[in-house]
């Protein structure tokens, strides 16, 4: 098992980003745990357990993209450090750009992370995503600051 440092979080952090940009699948779900658990805002009421059904949504999302990149970028990162398990927050703002660079369109929504090490490195074992929501209207807000 790799030690934890203060480098752990960033580093994951950074892979997560290039995985997404480059629509790297592989790269993308090499970052979880193989029984991971993900609450995800997107797509489904439940949760996806295990990486058959990540890779499916990560196929599905990335191949939706066409010419698209997505630009990833995560803001006002916490995270508790042990050497057997790491949590981390953040507000992570997602940024469509054309095959030119040009902004498309952006959305925010609120990350959560629980990190184990394994023998292979630290692996997200868990993840919720969620985004605040009005209590009169019920409508989730989604807008990048």
């Amino acid at each position: 098992m790799s030690s934890a440092n203060d480098n752990t979080v960033t580093q994951l952090l950074s892979a997560y980003a290039a995985a997404i940009y480059a629509k790297d699948v592989e790269a993308f779900v090499a970052l979880y745990d193989e029984n991971v658990c993900i609450f995800d805002m997107w797509g489904t009421a439940g949760a996806y357990r295990g990486l058959t059904s990540w890779r499916a949504m990560a196929q599905e999302w990335f191949g939706e993209l066409g010419n698209e990149r997505v630009l990833v970028e995560a803001d006002q990162v916490q995270f508790t450090l042990t050497p057997a398990l790491c949590s981390v927050s953040a507000l992570v703002k997602y940024t469509a750009v054309s095959s030119a660079g040009k902004s498309l369109r952006s959305l925010q929504n609120r990350l959560t992370w629980m990190l184990e090490p394994k023998s292979d490195g630290w692996k997200i074992t868990h993840e919720h995503t969620s985004a605040p929501a009005d209590h009169n209207t019920l409508k989730v807000s989604l807008g990048a600051k």
